[in-house]
């Protein structure tokens, strides 16, 4: 096991895996910017650097800064956490070459799962299912970009090969829309990610969002720890979270599941990562992975009992996976609001000092975040300032959990989108549960008329 490990993040994120690396008797060095300086895990810190000013290109996106901070420190590893450099092969390969370990996948793992081309095509390698959609990266050629939209059928959805969380995607519903459409689309896309190679996929109408967990170690073992539905999303970003999916069959998680391991295996995948799939009528569709922890992942740990970022830091030195697919029990429901500080119906950010924290608690209640009464919550990152977590033995209890911890809930100073959510949960349509993925968004135009 390491000696010591340096956390490349902010926020819930970071204070989460600063109390991992203690639980494992790990000395845990956290790196934080100007605008950081107050927060909870750096007043907890055993050893802190200041990496740069507030901005994220000059602090947590700079690689150098975060590597001497591990030099300086006598750091054996990093954990990039989520967001910021955690799915950034090149940064993975520097850390790697300066001597460190990086608590996550290879560089090459994170290189193929990162353009969405190699992901698909890696995929339908290993046998997991995919949207139908053009072999890859998507010519040039207007009448070829044509033939492709009419052999799939529209409506059709272009989307960026580097992209992700929900840029780079334009739907298109007519031919006379599509060439245009593919040629703005690159030019978002190159400027976006520095690449500007897009690919063609069936629209679907009326998905769920659905991820599969999965832990894989250096010793080719790797099991999924069931799955998550995260279809109550705005603009492509997830707003709840609950495991299991309600009203999906286990036979058809378990197959998935089951391939999903296989394609970990075939590609040699190794730590946390998370395959996100869109699911109608009874198919399930593959769109991406992510090769990191997720926000989301406090649902899945609670349902199955595996300390996901344990298991993480457990495996990057080297040690097998301590459990097997057969050891893996799925207990009760848990669900999960990200608490945001911004506007609750125009989602504007609402940055500023928070005069009252009262977080709720009782049985089966978790709240992750780095905020506290009179903590300044920075408007230089996303406005994500906590996660409220419940587990019931069932969808129904945990879902009267949620009410009653929400009801709890005090946050003054600033706004958060607290009253957003409990609207949500006593919404019949999601109390009902298997709302798919426009469902929010929908939910939304409808209250502002």
């Amino acid at each position: 096991m390491f000696k010591k490990i340096l956390v490349a993040n902010r926020g819930e994120i970071a204070l989460r895996i600063q109390r991992a690396c203690h639980e494992l008797g790990v000395k845990a060095v956290m790196v934080y910017s100007e605008a950081d300086r107050d927060a909870k895990y750096i007043k907890l810190a055993e050893e802190a650097v200041c990496i740069g000013p507030a901005p994220s290109a000059l602090s947590y996106l700079n690689m150098p800064a975060i590597i001497s901070a591990a030099e300086v420190t006598d750091a054996e590893a990093i954990h990039p956490g989520y967001g910021f450099l955690s799915e950034n092969a090149d940064f993975a390969e520097r850390v790697e070459k300066s001597g460190f370990q990086f608590i996550g996948p290879s560089p090459e793992s994170i290189r193929i799962m990162g353009d969405k081309v190699s992901a698909k095509q890696a995929m339908i390698k290993a046998g997991v299912p995919c949207v139908p959609g053009s072999e890859g990266e998507l010519p040039d050629d207007p009448v070829q970009i044509r033939r492709i939209a009419k052999s799939i059928g529209y409506p059709v959805i272009i989307k960026a090969a580097g992209g992700g969380g929900g840029r780079g995607m334009r739907v298109v519903h007519t031919e006379a829309a599509l060439v245009n459409a593919v040629q703005m689309t690159k030019a978002e896309a190159g400027a976006a990610f520095g690449n500007p190679a897009v690919y063609m996929e069936k629209f679907l109408q009326n998905p769920r969002h659905i991820e599969i967990q999965v832990l894989a170690d250096k010793h080719r073992n790797a099991v999924y720890l069931g799955e998550r539905d995260c279809s109550m999303q705005r603009r492509h970003q997830k707003v709840i979270e609950e495991a299991p999916a309600p009203g999906i069959a286990r036979k058809l998680i378990e197959r998935i599941g089951e391939r999903c391991v296989a394609a970990c295996k075939k590609i040699g995948y190794r730590g946390a990562g998370t395959f996100e799939f869109l699911y109608e009528d009874g198919e399930f569709y593959f769109i991406e992975m992510n090769t990191r922890v997720q926000v989301e992942h406090p649902v899945t740990e609670w349902i199955t009992g595996v300390d996901i970022v344990r298991t993480q830091i457990m495996v990057a030195a080297g040690e097998k996976l301590p459990f097997t697919q057969r050891q893996i029990q799925i207990r009760g429901h848990a669900i999960e609001c990200r608490i945001n500080a911004e506007d609750p119906y125009k989602f504007t950010p609402s940055p500023g000092r928070i005069t009252t924290w009262h977080a709720p608690g009782g049985p089966g209640v978790r709240v992750d975040s780095h905020a506290y009464t009179n903590y300044y919550v920075p408007p230089n990152y996303d406005s994500m300032i906590g996660k409220l977590i419940v587990h019931g033995d069932t969808r129904e209890q945990a879902l009267a959990r949620m009410r009653t911890a929400l009801s709890e809930t005090v946050i003054e100073g600033i706004n958060t989108n607290v009253p957003l959510h409990r609207e949500l949960m006593v919404d019949a349509n999601f109390v009902t549960g298997g709302t798919n993925i426009h469902y929010l968004e929908q939910w939304l135009s409808q209250r502002q008329r």
